[in-house]
């Protein structure tokens, strides 16, 4: 169990807005300070989105870039920057795909079944994740229930998905009613999975921090923040995503295991 605890911080998703909470990051300055917090918090990496000037979800080669820069001005090397293919019903797979090839990103997020659609042939798939393999990306791939990981498996065992450092993110709760996630979740995902790529979890709702903290007990990593949670686990409202990262981080010191700094992600994952 001391295998690094990895915590992600997830500060705005596609859809969360001021209105819903005031420290919600919009803007690449907004999105720097963020970082700063949740690194000094215990984040060693941070899953970001980008928005249109009018808040709305966007993918944008420029806007990655313009993001990233003003992150790594704020942190340096000190987090892992990773982007999202997210489609958020407004991207279509191939313009998923080549967002991704535009950036060349240090990390990415790839929904598995937003891009295995009856429209993409296979092989086009299979170039997708060669590229990213090939261009050391390092890519963690989501997960929404068991069958996609089953999925995930099918691709990996019929030569599809290429070997590689792949990382894997379990979301959970998505589909439940009100969205909203509980740690007992994990365990189809537990079940099903081989065990032949290190894995994450992100959470619905006020439990989100319960469900990271299972995680991090059962050797797996956790992904927290305003994308999918705004309470603390008091039910109180967080002050901001830094407050959700300091609670993984007095949980894994509550069960002695240590973080993960960004050099440790990179040496698992990327070189």
């Amino acid at each position: 169990m001391n295998q690094p605890l990895i915590v992600t911080v997830a500060p705005n998703g596609a859809y969360k807005t001021k209105e819903q909470h005031s420290n919600v990051p919009l803007t690449a300055t907004e999105l720097a300070q963020t970082a700063k917090e949740c690194l000094d918090s215990g984040a060693s990496m941070i899953h970001m989105h980008v928005r249109k000037p009018d808040g709305t979800h966007l993918l944008d080669a420029h806007a990655y870039l313009e993001a990233t820069a003003a992150v790594r001005k704020a942190v340096g090397q000190e987090l892992v920057v990773q982007i999202t293919t997210e489609a958020a019903q407004v991207y279509q797979p191939y313009e998923q795909m080549q967002v991704a090839r535009d950036v060349n990103p240090e990390a990415i997020s790839v929904g598995l079944r937003e891009i295995l659609k009856p429209e993409v042939p296979e092989s086009d798939i299979q170039a997708f994740f060669t590229w990213l393999k090939d261009s050391n990306v390092m890519t963690q791939v989501i997960l929404y229930d068991v069958a996609d990981v089953q999925a995930w498996q099918r691709l990996r065992s019929s030569g599809v998905i290429p070997e590689n450092k792949w990382f894997l993110l379990f979301v959970l709760g998505r589909y439940s009613a009100g969205q909203t996630s509980s740690p007992t979740d994990l365990l189809p995902f537990l079940e099903a999975h081989d065990e032949a790529y290190p894995w994450a979890m992100c959470a619905f709702g006020p439990q989100e921090n319960a469900c990271a903290i299972a995680a991090a007990s059962l050797g797996g990593h956790a992904r927290v923040g305003f994308e999918n949670n705004l309470f603390l686990k008091s039910g109180e409202q967080a002050s901001n995503n830094g407050a959700l990262v300091a609670q993984v981080r007095k949980g894994a010191e509550a069960l002695g295991r240590p973080l993960a700094t960004a050099s440790d992600i990179r040496s698992l994952f990327l070189n």
